[in-house]
């Protein structure tokens, strides 16, 4: 019986390199690579310098947004194939954008899949047939942009039973009233996906509402400790008009807004591994350069400790949302799949870019490491699309086969 030896490239070789240990980046084809180093070369060149200052002001850099629409990244051509019977790309793919852009920077990976995630998965999930042929290529493009407007003032965790914006039938039309609020992208859409509940039947309904429409107010949210750059918004919608032909013709119930949350939990998996990448390259490039007692700081026992178990992390991270994202491509979607990946990969996060911060010391601290950006922009993805607990709490619910969610 004969032995083959497989050599593989040397880490430093592969787009990803050492922040991907047990070369995930493999699955991906010579295509998806080079639209991914397309990205890369961006982030690189045009995002990177201006994210400390960005961060600090509170201000998007509104300048990358068409220049990142304009590289093609949602329904790449070379990987999709010309004409509008173009096959979806990979999800593969969408995964490792996802970690490329939370790599860099949490709030660039949450304003692109605001469109590319959330408001696209609305789309997919809840419109008709009809709708969806007239709209989603208008998504894919960025002619129309939207965002995902679920949360509440007072609902959030509890939003299946506590969503108390209303919409009322009169004639053609809906008229909505109430709030929301966190709604990340809200200032720069064209429509805000609004759940709502129907009054006449209590059921939660959802309509495509011109963000410039009578009654809308948008607010953005001041005083953030992260996500400094995404602008949030508090949204007041007073009897507002939406005619039926905006109305999400699929979505007619919570259940349906459920398969909406359950096929987009993996895309915050992604960038909470992401997250841990870019975390865990700039503590290695810290300690990397920084001398203390006249040594590298890389050669003291207890910062390789530190930086073995952040790989360790980001591996398993990394694995789970491969391997769920590649059940998903065989049309596999189970709420506690994705729950449990949003979930563990956080939780792994959490500790991760605390620990990239230990590891500058007080240099941790300043926006010129990089890694305090990484620190205090995890808090945010902690918790948003379901926390620790009511993740925990889907999962459990499957294992048992018993509901602990408060009545």
């Amino acid at each position: 019986m004969s032995l083959e030896i497989r050599v593989e490239p040397a880490a430093a070789e592969r787009l990803y390199g050492v922040c991907d240990y047990y070369d995930a980046e493999s699955l991906l084809t010579e295509d998806e690579r080079r639209v991914l180093g397309r990205l890369r070369d961006f982030l690189d060149r045009e995002a990177k310098p201006l994210l400390a200052d960005y961060w600090e002001r509170g201000e998007f850099p509104a300048q990358l947004a068409r220049p990142l629409i304009d590289l093609d990244l949602m329904e790449p051509a070379e990987l999709t194939g010309p004409g509008p019977e173009r096959s979806p790309a990979r999800g593969i793919y969408q995964g490792f954008r996802i970690f490329e852009l939370a790599r860099t920077d949490a709030s660039l990976a949450t304003w692109y899949t605001a469109q590319a995630g959330l408001f696209r998965t609305a789309i997919r999930v809840g419109a008709s047939a009809e709708q969806q042929a007239e709209w989603m290529p208008r998504v894919v493009d960025f002619s129309l942009k939207g965002v995902f407007s679920l949360t509440e003032p007072e609902s959030g965790s509890d939003i299946a039973g506590g969503l108390s914006t209303t919409a009322r039938r009169d004639g053609d039309n809906w008229i909505l009233n109430g709030a929301k609020r966190w709604i990340g992208g809200a200032s720069t859409a064209d429509v805000l996906a609004v759940f709502a509940r129907d009054v006449a039947d209590g059921q939660v309904k959802a309509f495509l509402v011109d963000r410039e429409a009578a009654g809308v107010t948008l607010e953005k949210i001041h005083r953030k400790t992260s996500l400094r750059m995404m602008q949030n918004a508090h949204i007041t919608l007073d009897g507002v008009r939406v005619p039926e032909s905006m109305r999400l013709h699929g979505v007619n119930s919570f259940k349906d807004v459920a398969a909406m949350l359950r096929a987009m939990r993996s895309d915050v998996a992604w960038i909470a591994t992401g997250i841990q990448a870019g975390a865990f390259e700039a503590g290695l490039r810290y300690v990397r350069e920084r001398r203390q007692f006249g040594r590298p700081l890389g050669s003291f026992q207890l910062v390789q400790e530190k930086l073995a178990r952040m790989l360790g992390n980001l591996t398993a991270s990394l694995s789970l949302v491969v391997r769920l994202t590649e059940q998903q491509a065989r049309g596999i979607y189970r709420d506690q799949d994705s729950a449990l990946a949003k979930m563990q990969s956080c939780l792994a996060m959490r500790e991760t870019v605390a620990l990239a911060r230990e590891l500058a010391g007080g240099n941790g601290i300043t926006l010129e490491s990089d890694v305090a950006r990484f620190h205090a922009d995890a808090e945010a993805v902690y918790s948003y699309e379901g926390t620790h607990e009511i993740n925990a709490l889907i999962v459990g619910r499957a294992l048992t086969g018993e509901s602990a969610f408060a009545r």
